[in-house]
């Protein structure tokens, strides 16, 4: 595969991930303490499976500079959604809203430099 339809293809598993972001972190500003565990769920699989098609474009037919970038956030964004479903979520604990907003701000900057690698 081309390393420019890996990038689209991971950008569309995004923004599905994103959609189902954006809808646990409305649960969890409105009151909610946890989403529910298949939504979670869903979310780290999407999100997981673009990285994975990330790290796999990058090790084998690289990557462009600002999608590298996007691929170094998207592992840290990673790393705190685990921590937040090991931590939290599968404890029963409510989710901490600035942990889940950092988690979110790095993932966004990380999505906004892939499409401008994929896209333009």
């Amino acid at each position: 595969m081309e390393p420019l339809l890996m990038m689209r293809t991971a950008s569309i598993l995004l923004a599905i991930t994103a959609v189902a972001g954006v809808t646990m972190a409305g649960m969890r500003l409105t009151g909610t303490p946890r989403p529910p565990a298949s939504l979670a769920m869903l979310h780290g699989f999407l999100a997981g499976a673009a990285a994975t098609l990330l790290l796999y474009a990058y090790f084998t037919t690289g990557l462009p500079p600002l999608a590298s970038w996007a691929l170094l956030l998207f592992l840290i964004a990673a790393a705190g959604g685990v921590f937040m479903n090991l931590n939290y979520h599968w404890k029963q604990l409510p989710l901490p809203v600035p942990l889940m907003i950092g988690h979110a701000c790095i993932a966004v900057v990380g999505f906004i430099l892939l499409l401008v690698a994929a896209w333009r």
